[in-house]
């Protein structure tokens, strides 16, 4: 299951030159999932490559204090592309990297570090993580300032064509460019709402497909922007409509690259550990959340009604539960977990889905009964708290300062994460919002 890397440090030097590539990018993200970089001129390339150069940390959400701000970038070799989207003269590339200390160790506030370390866990078990998201977004008009507005790109709904659908020729373009930059596109449609869309990829090693989120996002919004519109990841960027998700299809492999998830004679095709992470993850749903869904605006979409998840059990329906369990998948089984949004932090995100999913198979914990039809359609106010997910942020952030594997995945990013997300919710609470205006500033 372990690859040799794609590129030697000699052979990106040579593509620069051949390629006539003048700028490098420099990428990693912040705590927030934000894509930073740092662009360089090809005459610093090697210097990158020997992972020589320096930025302040200071100055990146939630990474380290004044006194310990020089870090250095490292690059990821396998993850030099080269943007299809610039000149043809003067090529722009990118490699993501990582941040280590002066020291040279790793940086274990880095969410890529972070999610490494996971990975290294479930290596170390003989375990290999695959996911496959499942991106959804929408597209608005842009105003005469170059502003995004709420007015959606067409009236469009659930898998319809043109000229209904406006949006097909920017997907199009946003697939094309994926895959020339090596995304294996599985799917692309529009989705429920106006203005929505969705695209699939396939599901690959975990580091690299948190490594493809953070990209795909970056090249959508690029895209968009040369069609004169605005993508957002907001899950729930309109009221009344359904919002946007990052459904996650997981897979795991051993190290003869079996489907460990697969059994034959099991009558949904899953294995005992499939269960297990199943148990995993619905055991430290809540907890999870809080990373999966990690803004104010995430619990707005998690609400009955608009086919987002609501119940903590598993299913193989495509409804309210926080799992589906897809039919007919063979030696291909896999989970669908259905809560994380497109606002996440990829790392992150992977790395407590896999982690909760790890701890489920070391104690064997059995996921509840699957969730039957009736059960489903349960109208969500008489539900059980205990069985429904936090109703906001201020809720899971309560719940993952109680996990302590959750935590434990965090590792040194956890204080850092609680403090910004308790200021973004203290700043959400504190704040007027149009909403109480319209109710309130004629009755009293």
């Amino acid at each position: 299951m372990l690859e040799g890397s794609m590129y030697t440090k000699d052979e990106i030097i040579k593509i620069a030159r051949e390629e006539d590539i003048k700028f490098i990018r420099l990428q990693f993200v912040d705590i927030l999932g934000t894509l930073k970089n740092v662009a360089i001129t090809v005459e610093q390339l090697e210097k990158a490559l020997n992972g020589e150069i320096l930025i302040d940390g200071s100055s990146i959400e939630g990474f380290v204090r004044m006194e310990e701000s020089d870090m250095y970038l490292k690059p990821d070799l396998d993850t030099f592309e080269i943007f299809p989207w610039r000149p043809h003269q003067g090529k722009v590339a990118r490699m993501i990297c990582d941040i280590y200390n002066l020291d040279d160790t790793p940086f274990k506030g880095d969410p890529r570090y972070v999610l490494k370390k996971v990975i290294q866990e479930a290596e170390n078990m003989g375990y290999y993580f695959n996911v496959g998201p499942e991106f959804e977004f929408f597209l608005f008009h842009i105003d005469e300032n170059g502003e995004p507005t709420t007015t959606t790109h067409d009236n469009a709904g659930y898998f319809d064509l043109g000229p209904i659908d406006l949006g097909e020729n920017v997907r199009r373009d946003i697939v094309l460019t994926l895959e020339e930059m090596g995304f294996d596109i599985q799917a692309s449609h529009h989705e429920v709402a106006p203005g929505q869309h969705e695209i699939d990829f396939k599901y690959c090693d975990a580091l690299k497909s948190a490594d493809n989120i953070a990209t795909f996002k970056l090249v959508v919004k690029v895209i968009a922007r040369k069609h004169g519109l605005h993508a957002t990841f907001m899950p729930k960027p309109i009221f009344g409509i359904s919002g946007s998700g990052m459904h996650c299809n997981l897979l795991m492999y051993n190290e003869e690259g079996k489907n460990i998830f697969y059994n034959k004679e099991d009558e949904l095709k899953l294995s005992k550990e499939a269960y297990y992470f199943m148990g995993g993850l619905l055991k430290h749903a809540k907890a999870l959340t809080a990373v999966a869904n990690p803004t104010v605006n995430s619990y707005k979409r998690l609400v009955s009604g608009f086919e987002a998840p609501v119940r903590i059990g598993w299913s193989t329906i495509n409804a309210s539960p926080l799992i589906r369990v897809p039919s007919g998948r063979g030696k291909n089984s896999l989970i669908e977990l259905r809560s994380p949004d497109p606002s996440c932090n990829p790392y992150l995100a992977v790395a407590v889905i896999l982690k909760a999913g790890l701890d489920g198979i070391k104690n064997k914990i059995e996921p509840p009964k699957m969730m039957k039809k009736k059960e489903l359609s349960t109208v969500l106010d008489t539900l059980d708290v205990e069985s429904t997910i936090p109703s906001n942020l201020k809720e899971a952030l309560i719940e993952l300062s109680k996990d302590d594997i959750i935590k434990e995945a965090l590792g040194d990013v956890f204080d850092r994460y609680m403090k910004a997300k308790s200021i973004e919710w203290d700043e959400y609470v504190s704040m007027v919002h149009p909403w109480e205006v319209n109710k309130y500033i004629s009755r009293y």
